[in-house]
């Protein structure tokens, strides 16, 4: 891509985001928001982390390699409900197990969880500096023992050994509660046993103050009529917090998919809770809310105008200027002429003006066509050859037997020559207001490609993008293509693509409608002949966002209908679009129910693909969100060839260079610069599109025919012959290379 983004903090969520899903292999969705601690939703594999800041680049691999490492081996498996043991303790157990599993899995990991677990021992995030940790229940030090065991000699008996080390082995989840099941009932018998020395030092206190009634209640645990309450009062602590959400998600979801400890105080694991409180810490919760927006899902039928009804609509439009030219010209017979019979003859005038350069384009153009196709069939050809692949058939070649003495290779070979793959092309047209000066050249351009599929059958669809044409249904309301919802970005309402060309109508009907629009472009630069734009085909607004959006539904409909391998797609614009907004749930504090509301995109915003796993950050401004709106398209169908042709006046390089090259001021560019001088052409590489050409106007409506007035002066010559090799050398360059591409 050729967007960057200065700020470090953005750039280190988005690698991290990357090092995630890299570590999970998986189509694994993560998120960076405001939140205090990590969580995985095992049902929607989305795995949310917070901004951390104020720390290691260290420390943050290692927290999100122990999320993904949950992600990855802690299952969603309702555990609980079988298993009445207190999640702090499981996770302890399930960390050890976690780490272990990533270390074997990426030998590197290791490096990463000892720096990132010094680091914090050094800034005591675990508390146990000031404490003794002898005094520290089993599980908080096993807790210790496998994230900072390096850092202190901890000490076990022999049965706490023979726990620590099944901790060690445990290579499954149930292996994980078994062991988490003996360790939480030592924990309990290690409590209870405390309890007991306490009561008795309270016992022997008030024996001394002589005070024989007192009964000792400081404890803080109360025993039932059995005498074990410590036990149940653990398990109804323990269900507490096992309880699910509201949103369905199980406490082993959060627990122990979604933290380095637990989200409830429990003094049997201090070191859990001290470490998580601390990790919360790391939390940016002040900055802004990152919004992770997808595309919406279209329906194509509600969009596309059928090419049908286009050219209904073109052919009703220009014999009606001329029956209305007739009806008016007949009462006009010798009366006085009203301005309206002077409109129309401009229209009749247009109109016939605009047939007559129509077949004179399509005479001249024929010399460019050809080389199309000459230059496609042999790079086809070539393309062949260089796959064909020589092999021997097993039958021996009879006029090499005589060398048998000295040749081994006395077998017939037979070369094979792989088919080549179908083509198709999609062409999608600006309709918008400031391609006006530049529809009538981008439009031959257009009719170039278009003859040139036709002579060599590639299957092919032209669609031009509007805001203008009435699109509505029964009712009378604009057709909706999408259910919005929160999340999607927005397609404005009115917008539509009208299949101007397809490669379904052949022959006399094509060139009756490629007449049909050749009218109507060469209008745009004579405000004269204005009524020559049938209504609807006005121009519009720039929806080529909202186009790119479409794609993704066309590309695959239109690969199945025509059995197509290989898919080129060719955007013909002046790169400036709309913004796409996306759909945000407002809560406004006079009304009771938020209501679906809009907002522009700014740096907070991220692209997120479900399907390629991928997000990417869209960026404030329309020059760098076209750019990843076809990042994303390229990602999705990696298998099509997707170039931009840009039909711009010479004044305009200098914007189109600046928008569309990383360094403006990089050799590259210069280059650029040169090639322009030279052949009014200039092509950019891997900037949204695989290529974007960029013409020069103003020598595509030069003539490039070799023309010069009779009794010309040399220099006269001179120049017309320069100018002519001039336009063709631009013209078969750009030619040259759009070939190479789809060949």
């Amino acid at each position: 891509m050729c967007i960057s983004d200065k700020n470090p903090m953005t750039i280190q969520y988005e690698i991290k985001s990357q090092l995630a899903k890299l570590l999970a292999t998986e189509d694994l969705v993560v998120e960076h928001k405001k939140v205090e601690t990590a969580s995985f939703n095992v049902v929607s594999r989305v795995l949310t982390l917070p901004m951390w800041e104020n720390t290691s680049e260290q420390v943050v691999d290692m927290l999100v390699s122990h999320e993904v490492g949950h992600a990855l081996y802690t299952p969603s498996d309702e555990w609980y409900k079988e298993y009445k043991i207190n999640p702090n303790v499981v996770n302890v157990v399930e960390d050890a197990r976690i780490e272990k599993l990533m270390k074997r899995r990426y030998d590197g990991i290791t490096k990463t969880f000892y720096k990132g677990y010094t680091e914090l021992h050094n800034q005591d995030f675990f508390q146990v500096k000031k404490k003794d940790i002898t005094k520290l229940t089993l599980a908080d030090r096993i807790n210790l023992f496998y994230k900072i065991g390096s850092h202190y000699r901890i000490s076990f008996t022999d049965y706490e050994q023979t726990l620590v080390d099944r901790v060690g082995s445990c290579e499954t989840f149930q292996d994980v509660l078994e062991v988490s099941k003996l360790i939480y009932q030592y924990c309990l018998d290690e409590i209870e046993k405390k309890k007991q020395e306490l009561e008795t030092e309270q016992d022997s206190e008030f024996e001394m103050e002589g005070n024989q009634d007192g009964q000792g209640s400081g404890s803080g645990f109360d025993e039932g009529e059995d005498g074990e309450g410590s036990s149940e009062d653990a398990e109804s602590l323990f269900e507490e917090e096992s309880s699910d959400d509201d949103n369905g998600e199980s406490q082993e979801a959060k627990s122990l998919g979604g933290g380095m400890g637990t989200g409830e105080t429990d003094s049997m694991v201090e070191t859990a809770e001290s470490l998580e409180q601390s990790i919360k810490n790391l939390a940016n919760m002040n900055g802004l809310e990152n919004h992770y927006l997808e595309l919406p899902n279209v329906d194509t039928d509600q969009i596309i105008i059928d090419n049908e009804v286009i050219h209904g609509l073109c052919d009703a439009h220009f014999a009606d200027i001329r029956k209305d030219f007739e009806e008016k010209s007949k009462i006009a017979a010798g009366l006085e002429r009203d301005w309206s019979l002077y409109s129309l003859e401009e229209g009749i005038k247009a109109m016939t003006e605009a047939d007559a350069e129509f077949l004179k384009f399509k005479k001249e153009a024929q010399k460019e066509v050809n080389y199309l196709v000459k230059e496609f069939e042999m790079k086809k050809s070539a393309g062949a050859y260089a796959r064909a692949t020589t092999s021997r058939t097993g039958i021996l070649d009879t006029s090499k037997l005589h060398t048998y003495k000295y040749n081994e290779d006395l077998f017939k070979k037979v070369s094979i020559v792989p088919d080549g793959k179908n083509h198709g092309l999609i062409f999608v047209l600006d309709w918008s207001g400031s391609m006006s000066r530049e529809m009538l050249d981008t439009i031959k351009q257009l009719y170039n490609l278009i003859w040139f599929c036709n002579k060599v059958q590639i299957p092919f669809e032209v669609y031009a993008f509007t805001e203008n044409f009435p699109n509505v249904n029964e009712e009378g309301y604009t057709k909706e293509s999408y259910e919005p919802r929160v999340g999607l970005f927005k397609v404005r309402p009115g917008f539509s693509l009208m299949n101007i060309f397809t490669s379904k109508v052949r022959g006399k009907n094509l060139e009756k409608q490629l007449i049909n629009f050749f009218r109507i472009a060469t209008s745009f630069r004579n405000y004269n002949s204005h009524r020559l734009v049938p209504h609807g085909l006005s121009l519009s607004g720039t929806p080529l966002n909202e186009s790119i959006v479409a794609l993704h539904k066309i590309i695959p409909q239109f690969r199945k209908e025509n059995d197509i391998e290989k898919v080129n797609c060719v955007i013909l614009t002046d790169g400036e679009a709309y913004q796409l907004n996306y759909h945000k749930e407002i809560q406004r504090s006079w009304e009771d129910e938020p209501y679906m509301g809009e907002r522009s995109i700014d740096t907070s915003c991220f692209l997120r693909n479900r399907k390629t796993g991928k997000t990417y950050k869209t960026g404030d401004n329309w020059t760098t969100f076209t750019p990843v709106l076809l990042q994303d398209l390229r990602d999705t169908y990696p298998d099509v060839n997707f170039v931009g042709i840009r039909i711009m006046p010479p004044r305009e390089l200098s914007t189109f260079l600046r928008i569309n090259c990383d360094d403006y001021n990089s050799p590259e560019v210069e280059k650029h610069r040169l090639n322009w001088k030279k052949t009014k052409s200039v092509a950019i590489k891997e900037c949204g599109y695989h290529v974007y050409f960029g013409l020069s106007s103003a020598a595509l409506a030069n003539d490039s025919e070799f023309e010069v007035d009779e009794g010309a002066t040399k220099a006269q010559i001179k120049r017309a012959f320069t100018k002519s090799l001039t336009a063709k050398k631009m013209n078969k360059k750009i030619l040259n290379e759009f070939v190479t591409m789809i060949a």
